[in-house]
C-alpha cells in the first residue's frame, strides 16, 4: 500500500515547516495538533535514536497510522557532547530558547575549541516496522547571538562553509546546510522507493 500521508509526532511548528519545505508537497504531513492529538510526548532516553523511536512508537500505538518522530541535538565538542539529548531543555523547564543559548555561551566562556554539530534522527514507522534516518551539520558556536530567524540554537550556530548563523538565513539558505534537511532527504528517498516511484 502506498504512503500518501503521515502523522509527524511533534508540536513544534518550526520543525514541521522545515520538513514540509523539503517534502515539496509529495506527502501530506500532519502535526499532532493538526491530527487532533493533544499530547506532549516525553523524551526520557539518553540517545536521540531512542527518543525519536519513542515519539513514533507512542503515536503509532495510539492511532495505528503510519507516522514519524524526530529528535535533534546540538553536540558541542568542548562540552563532551552537551547539550545533546537535553538540547531543548538545557536551561530547565519550561523550554526557553533564549535561556538555553545564554547557558551554552556561559558554559563555553574561555573555550578555544568552538566545534559543534547538529544531529537529527528521524524514526519512521510503517505498518509497525521502524526505519531510522540521520542528518548531521557540522559547524561551530560563535561568541554571541546573531540573527532573528529560525529557533533554538540557530542564533549561536554557524555551519561549516558559511559566514552567517542559521538565524541570519532564510529557510532556503538554511536548508542548504541543514541537518534536518539531510535526514529528511534520506527519509523522502526511502518513501519514494517504498511507493515504487524511483
Amino acid at each position: 500500500m502506498k504512503i500518501s500521508s503521515l502523522i509527524f509526532a511533534t508540536n513544534n511548528q518550526h520543525k514541521a515547516d522545515e520538513i514540509r519545505a523539503v517534502l515539496n508537497n509529495n506527502f501530506l504531513i500532519r502535526t499532532l495538533e493538526e491530527a487532533g492529538i493533544l499530547l506532549e510526548i516525553p523524551e526520557p532516553y539518553l540517545t536521540l535514536e531512542e527518543n525519536a523511536r519513542e515519539k513514533s512508537r507512542v503515536i503509532y500505538n495510539l492511532t495505528g497510522f503510519d507516522c514519524f518522530g524526530e529528535d535533534t541535538g546540538l553536540e558541542v565538542m568542548a562540552l563532551q557532547g552537551e547539550p545533546g539529548v537535553k538540547s531543548a531543555r538545557y536551561a530547565g523547564e519550561p523550554v526557553n530558547y533564549k535561556k538555553n543559548n545564554e547557558k551554552l555561551l556561559h558554559n563555553m566562556m574561555g573555550c578555544t575549541n568552538r566545534s559543534a554539530q547538529f544531529r537529527t534522527i528521524i524514526s519512521l514507522l510503517i505498518n509497525g516496522k521502524e526505519y531510522q534516518f540521520e542528518g548531521i551539520c557540522k559547524g561551530f558556536i560563535i561568541e554571541k547571538e546573531k540573527g532573528i530567524q529560525g529557533f533554538g540554537y540557530d542564533p549561536v550556530f554557524m555551519p561549516e562553509g558559511a559566514d552567517k548563523t542559521f538565524a541570519e538565513m532564510d529557510m532556503t539558505k538554511k536548508n542548504y546546510y541543514s541537518h534536518r534537511k539531510k535526514a529528511t532527504e534520506k527519509f523522502v528517498q526511502f518513501l519514494m522507493q517504498y511507493n515504487g516511484q524511483n
